[in-house]
């Protein structure tokens, strides 16, 4: 067993010049567990051996960087499946932003958000392999890496290696936090705001939203927001959403809440006791248009990095007692209990519109052998 954890900390080191933190070490002393729940739960050919091996955006080569990069521009190249439904969709990269936008309202602050959410990034990554000859998988944003300088670091300083720059400074008034008391009611805008420039997404067009904006921006044709709107990509890099992603943040959402009910309320926010969370926190580290905008947010690419990090925080706390946690569940069936819904169980069902079947909570709980087996990974 030690040799594992020795194995899994010897390559992050190997592989990049980031110390592992705090939240990394717990994942690799953790990986044990992992493999004596699968001596007494064998998932077919998913074993630690044959499991994907998700990692960290500056843990892959530069090639392999451009590699996913030039995959998510090949799906942005692709014509839409939603089209009908929504006119303005125009990639299969807007299918995404789509059928996010149709389900936001039952997949956050719910029972469906963490499992959803996972099945949501895993298809998002299928795509990039099948229809666009990705040979990785989806990378991860440590945000504790970043967080005191985002602006500034390779995942955004707009490199051919970033996931592209921040926008050009604009004046607005900061992202409002409602319903927390000041001055947690707003994050400070930083030096961006305006269209980006640099990077893989420089060029991009972003034709969906926007619906809930944080910008001031040209309304969309339809009350839904899934019309035809096309503008740049615009983004407010902004640390000082990303100070409450440190490791210390995230360790303590790991480590300091037992059960399914406070480990998602407190990672999503409290925000009426003006606490951000480690969710809020890492969206608004990008903010800007589409990536600030509740709905519409999976429209900068960014986001898929991001709430690829979120699943692998629920993994490390799964991980820590694996007969509990991967049959448990929280909150009811509506976004914040709105309208009042009973409690959701893992017998629900969640889907992805035109995108993927329905399937039983239950199947989207385990990365090793859920999804009828089709789930294998792990994080490094």
């Amino acid at each position: 067993m030690l040799l594992w954890t020795t194995a899994f900390l010897a390559s992050r080191v190997a592989a990049q010049t980031y110390p592992p933190d705090v939240v990394d070490q717990l994942a690799a002393a953790s990986l044990p567990k992992v493999k004596e729940w699968l001596a007494k739960n064998p998932q077919g050919n998913c074993t630690l051996e044959t499991a994907v091996r998700r990692k960290e955006w500056m843990d892959l080569t530069l090639a392999q960087r451009k590699e996913y990069t030039d995959a998510v521009l090949c799906l942005m190249s692709k014509p839409a499946l939603t089209s009908s439904a929504a006119p303005g969709a125009k990639s299969r990269f807007d299918d995404y932003i789509v059928v996010h936008v149709q389900q936001t309202p039952r997949n956050h602050g719910s029972t469906f958000f963490l499992p959803w959410h996972r099945y949501y990034v895993w298809h998002y990554e299928q795509a990039l392999r099948n229809e666009c000859g990705y040979k990785g998988y989806q990378p991860y944003w440590n945000w504790d890496r970043y967080h005191k300088d985002p602006a500034n670091s390779p995942l955004f300083d707009g490199s051919e290696g970033s996931m592209g720059g921040n926008g050009a400074k604009a004046n607005y008034n900061g992202i409002m936090i409602p319903g927390a008391p000041r001055p947690y009611d707003r994050i400070p805008p930083a030096d961006g705001g305006g269209c980006v420039t640099t990077g893989p997404f420089k060029n991009m067009t972003v034709n969906l939203g926007p619906i809930a904006p944080i910008l001031q921006l040209t309304r969309n044709p339809r009350a839904d927001g899934l019309g035809y709107n096309p503008r740049c990509l615009r983004r407010d890099i902004n640390k000082n959403s990303a100070a409450v992603t440190s490791a210390k943040d995230v360790y303590d959402v790991i480590t300091k809440n037992n059960d399914a009910h406070w480990f998602q309320t407190v990672m999503e926010g409290q925000f009426p006791q003006g606490k951000w969370g480690i969710h809020a926190g890492g969206h608004y580290t990008v903010g800007g248009d589409p990536g600030g905008d509740f709905y519409t947010s999976p429209g900068d690419p960014a986001f898929w990095l991001h709430h690829t990090m979120i699943d692998r925080v629920w993994w490390i706390w799964q991980i820590q007692n694996l007969e509990k946690r991967l049959k448990e569940v929280s909150h009811t069936r509506t976004m914040s209990n709105f309208p009042p819904s009973a409690n959701g169980t893992l017998d629900d069902l969640s889907g992805l519109g035109v995108l993927a079947p329905d399937v039983e909570v239950r199947e989207l709980m385990s990365t090793m052998g859920g999804l009828m087996g089709k789930f294998c990974y792990i994080y490094e």
